[in-house]
């Protein structure tokens, strides 16, 4: 696709006016008619079987994940490698044949993505890795004996005859008893509980991390043929649908990978900032398993609104018990990072990528998030960014139809819209005429 085709693409599409014959609509409302018929029969027979086709499309999918893993990492490296066409084909043109050189192109543009990608993800794991066993092992010869340290400084608190602190050592009696009869019975349970799920999970990440190097693969595939799946794609487009359903498919899929590459590149880069100044701090002010922190912080970061508060408080906690007081230290610094991210670096690197006001931000986050977990909070903000644009697209050309304005400022309370069909604002001294009345009417109808 061209830069003159992908201009095309972007703009609203056009929708016809003129209708079809008289023969055709009769002929479409009988099909429609028929299509509703065998749809509802199809549902029907669908819900008898829920459980056996839900079975299947998940086999199918858990089957075709590493193809869905190479979907994602050819996404993610798309830029990396337009970015080398752009600058490698124009210059390989000048000693070698158009088609040679996009060729040659594009085998280094995809080297350059997969070094980079190998590097990172190998950066990452020699960082996070060491870091999390010293913290691990830290942690279990460390936290016994703070645990014993708050003991006894509960203990050599000098604490009067009052009833309050009657209640509070009957509840620390209480909860002491509790303890060591839970540790006596339940914990051998809970540890070969925890063991097991460490064992599926093991073998979990085993297989994930087997389908991300097939992923890896099937990206390399994707890349190279990207523009023939593109075109391939728009040929369907143009051979199932009318040509005005067909632009309309295509100007959607343009705006929908527009949204989401505009959000996810750009909250990976904020994300990869944010984590580099949470280590910067953390490191200044001397914190605990500064390293460990700042990838929980940078990682969930990605997570908009709510990502800082899950990165935050297990890393809060986790410096807390090593000093509390530079746990509480921990708290203002995010606090204070997050506002920059907020009002300064997000805003600079995401612009308005999404188009969603913050009230619509919150609702997709939530809605996504339990729907999906953590996948849906992620990918909830330009899904429904993409319903959004969707949504005030059809009704904006309502209101083209209607010769109405499509700017929702003009509908404040100061304009309204007669019951002929014409749209009036009143003037600033809220004064109106009938002559101004019917002048608009004339200019908006055409008469």
């Amino acid at each position: 696709m061209n830069k003159e085709e992908n201009t095309y693409y972007k703009n609203s599409p056009k929708f016809g006016r003129k209708g079809p014959s008289k023969l055709r609509q009769q002929f479409n409302r009988g099909m429609t008619y028929f299509l509703v018929i065998v749809a509802c029969i199809l549902v029907y027979f669908a819900m008898l079987r829920v459980e056996a086709i839900s079975n299947t499309l998940s086999k199918i999918l858990s089957i075709l994940k590493p193809v869905l893993y190479g979907c994602g990492i050819a996404y993610l490296l798309n830029p990396i490698v337009k970015s080398v066409d752009a600058y490698l084909v124009p210059v390989l043109e000048k000693h070698m044949k158009k088609e040679k050189a996009k060729k040659v192109s594009r085998s280094i543009g995809v080297i350059v993505a997969l070094v980079v990608l190998i590097t990172v993800v190998s950066t990452l794991i020699n960082m996070l890795i060491p870091e999390l066993i010293t913290s691990i092992r830290n942690l279990i010869f460390t936290l016994p004996a703070q645990i014993n340290q708050l003991v006894k400084e509960i203990n050599n608190i000098q604490l009067d005859d009052s009833t309050t602190t009657a209640v509070l050592k009957n509840a620390m009696n209480e909860a002491s008893a509790s303890l060591q009869k839970w540790m006596r019975t339940d914990l051998l349970d809970k540890v070969n509980e925890v063991m097991t799920h460490l064992t599926v999970g093991l073998y979990t990440l085993i297989m994930e991390m087997f389908h991300a190097v097939i992923g890896v693969i099937v990206s390399v595939y994707i890349l190279f043929g990207k523009e023939t799946f593109i075109n391939q794609s728009k040929k369907a487009a143009y051979a199932i649908f009318p040509a005005e359903r067909a632009n309309l498919l295509i100007h959607i899929a343009v705006k929908t990978n527009e949204i989401f590459g505009g959000f996810i590149i750009g909250k990976m880069i904020d994300s990869i900032i944010i984590g580099i100044l949470c280590f910067i701090g953390t490191s200044i002010l001397k914190m605990p398993y500064a390293m460990l922190v700042s990838v929980i912080v940078g990682v969930t970061n990605v997570i908009p609104f709510f990502g800082p508060y899950i990165g935050a408080i297990p890393s809060a906690v986790l410096i807390a018990l090593a000093d509390p007081m530079k746990g509480i230290y921990f708290l203002i610094f995010i606090l204070l990072l997050q506002q920059f991210d907020g009002n300064i670096l997000g805003p600079k690197i995401l612009g308005n990528s999404t188009g969603l006001s913050a009230f619509w931000v919150i609702v997709s986050i939530l809605l996504g998030g339990g729907l999906f977990g953590i996948l849906g909070m992620l990918f909830g903000v330009p899904t429904f960014a993409v319903v959004y644009y969707i949504i005030k697209l059809l009704l904006d050309n309502q209101l083209e139809k209607k010769k109405l304005p499509t700017d929702s400022d003009c509908y404040n309370g100061d304009s309204y819209v007669d019951n002929d069909g014409t749209y009036f604002q009143k003037r600033d001294d809220g004064a109106e005429t009938e002559e101004q009345k019917i002048e608009k009417n004339k200019e908006e109808k055409g008469e």
